[in-house]
């Protein structure tokens, strides 16, 4: 569905990918985890026609997305929720919601889904009038889902979303991202908390400074040894619970 083939990005002189591929097949949770200036964002931001790739291509469902403007994108179906939630704070949660269907002209289509993402978010629904700024971070984190989920994506990337939120919040927003995945909306996530994230995909990928180093199942990259050092905090000796 999703195809990226030796895709490089540099700014001010710098390498920031070098040459990554992956691919994301339709339905499926994929995770690219690593940390800090692996150039996960970068990644997200460039299939978003955000940053312009040096080289390399980027192919959605047969067409070539490079080169294309973000908005064109959206109407691709690709739609990205960015690190730090980001919601217009002056506007009421249906505003940031309707902002987010603008894309697609058709008003009767818009308001069925609004209704549709409503359902899924009980907690915004009830606070449907309320400013995004009077949020908690947890509800900001669901009104910036929400709003992806407005322009109807056949593929979400989701940056950070467990981002300075407590446990029991990011367990809630999971467990939403899954229904959202089984009603077939497809998942590419980037995250820094490598269990959180591995527990959620089915397939993953590990960057290092710009590069891929590592693909394979959840499972496998759960007991890869080098996972298990790098980012899980465990030794090759040391015994582990995968669910």
């Amino acid at each position: 569905m999703l195809r990226v083939d030796d895709l490089a990005v540099e700014s001010a002189g710098i390498n920031i990918l070098k040459g990554i591929s992956f691919s994301v097949e339709e339905k499926e949770i994929v995770a690219l985890i690593g940390s800090n200036g692996a150039g996960k964002t970068t990644t997200l931001n460039t299939i978003m026609g955000l940053h312009r790739p040096t080289a390399g291509t980027i192919i959605f469902n047969g067409e070539a997305l490079h080169g294309m403007k973000p908005e064109e994108i959206v109407s691709k179906g690709i739609s990205i929720i960015p690190e730090g939630r980001r919601v217009f704070a002056p506007l009421t949660v249906t505003e940031n919601l309707m902002i987010g269907g603008m894309i697609r002209w058709d008003r009767k289509r818009t308001m069925s889904d609004l209704q549709e993402v409503m359902d899924f978010f009980p907690s915004l629904k009830r606070r449907s009038k309320q400013v995004a700024g009077k949020l908690s971070g947890g509800e900001q984190q669901m009104l910036a889902i929400a709003r992806g989920l407005m322009s109807h994506p056949k593929v979400l990337l989701m940056d950070e979303p467990s981002m300075g939120l407590a446990p029991l919040i990011i367990e809630e927003i999971f467990t939403i991202l899954q229904s959202i995945n089984k009603k077939g909306t497809t998942i590419l996530l980037v995250e820094q908390n490598a269990r959180l994230a591995l527990d959620f995909a089915d397939r993953g990928y590990v960057m290092v400074s710009g590069r891929i180093v590592k693909s394979g199942s959840r499972q496998n990259l759960l007991e890869d040894d080098f996972v298990r050092k790098a980012y899980l905090g465990q030794h090759s000796g040391e015994r582990q619970h995968i669910p």
